[in-house]
């Protein structure tokens, strides 16, 4: 998020809280909202809304979206991706990160189900599809050992960062993906 922050402007929609849009959104951002699945609050100006079902979501009301390891959590992956396109206005941007390798995140699993890992074909391939998405631009992070650390449960702050910086994509750790909407 950091190396795209330049993309987190104008009205700025993030899930579940407003973390990266106040930490990287500086003075580019007109309007923060946050999007919830459960419940809405005016007077945080967050909105209770769904990708799967486009309940709540205003299409072409949004300059940027932040999603943040949302995905995995939701089953109908196809509908969710069209919502998410489909809120964005013409030439707006959709920052997206989901799991590769990953456990099983048991309060995810049991409050709204734990579905989907992903690669960089498999992301990239969801958003090109969609006859309004200009581009989709897919990063990896990760490798053999950061993978391993992650599945033990050893922190980042745990490791070297050499060791992380090093990116090998047979261990895809954390996919990445900056989504842009055609401007016409």
């Amino acid at each position: 998020l950091e190396s795209q922050k330049r993309l987190i402007q104008g009205t700025v929609m993030e899930i579940g809280d407003r973390t990266y849009t106040e930490k990287f959104g500086e003075d580019r951002v007109n309007d923060s909202i946050i999007l919830h699945v459960e419940k809405e609050d005016p007077g945080i100006h967050q909105i209770k809304g769904n990708f799967a079902t486009g309940e709540g979501l205003q299409p072409e009301s949004i300059d940027c979206l932040i999603c943040t390891q949302t995905l995995p959590f939701i089953y109908d992956l196809p509908s969710a991706v069209a919502h998410i396109v489909e809120i964005l206005k013409k030439g707006g941007t959709a920052l997206i990160t989901v799991g590769g390798i990953s456990q099983i995140i048991q309060y995810e699993k049991i409050h709204y189900g734990h579905f989907w890992s992903f690669t960089d074909q498999s992301l990239k391939r969801l958003f090109e599809e969609q006859p309004e998405v200009e581009s989709a631009t897919v990063f990896t992070y990760g490798n053999v050992k950061s993978a391993t650390a992650f599945l033990y449960g050893i922190s980042y702050e745990e490791l070297d960062k050499m060791e992380l910086d090093v990116t090998d994509p047979n261990y895809q750790l954390i996919v990445a993906a900056v989504i842009k909407k055609k401007e016409i």
